[in-house]
């Protein structure tokens, strides 16, 4: 099953309004941005991955021409290229939303991208609703001892363990088991 990260640009009220800007970004091979990487690339708005890539191109396909190398050998290295951009394309989409200060909000397996939305916003409205009952805030009580300070009575070290004190299994101490 595919893999979807799903990207919901910074904002300090979260909320309903803001679901139609969450984007869903596929992992894994995408054959377009392998085929019609240029194209791909200015599709999907991936400005400096655009630029970084024609820059690559051109250097390395002079690079090989100065040096006299054959063109077989260019095209199979422009075509490992072209499968590298392919295999990194969801890279680089999550890497240009990180730019943008987008910020990832989960993880989301499903058959397709309308399948991932639906359990993606299942997920998320469950958890708006739970506002109220949120159980990381429940109070835990006095802070831990740290040191002995009068007036304090959390803040005393334990007893040390008397000799007729038995922790575990065994009713005394050196009894056979």
């Amino acid at each position: 099953m595919p893999v979807y990260t799903v990207h919901a640009p910074v904002a300090n009220n979260m909320d309903f309004r803001a679901t139609d800007r969450f984007a869903f970004v596929r992992d894994g091979f995408h054959v377009w941005a392998a085929i019609f990487g240029v194209i791909w690339l200015a599709w999907h708005r991936l400005w400096l991955a655009l630029i970084g890539w024609i820059v690559l191109m051109a250097v390395i396909d002079i690079a090989f021409v100065k040096l006299g190398v054959g063109g077989g050998i260019v095209f199979l290295v422009d075509a490992l290229l072209a499968l590298l951009l392919g295999f990194e394309a969801a890279s680089l989409k999550r890497w240009t939303l990180s730019r943008r200060r987008w910020r990832q909000l989960d993880i989301v397996v499903a058959d397709d991208e309308e399948a991932a939305e639906r359990r993606f916003f299942d997920r998320w409205t469950a958890r708006q609703n739970m506002t109220s009952n949120d159980q990381l805030a429940v109070d835990r009580g006095a802070p831990p001892p740290t040191r002995d300070i009068p007036g304090q009575a959390f803040s005393r070290p334990p007893s040390p363990p008397r000799d007729d004190d038995i922790i575990g299994l065994f009713p005394e101490p050196g009894a056979p088991r």
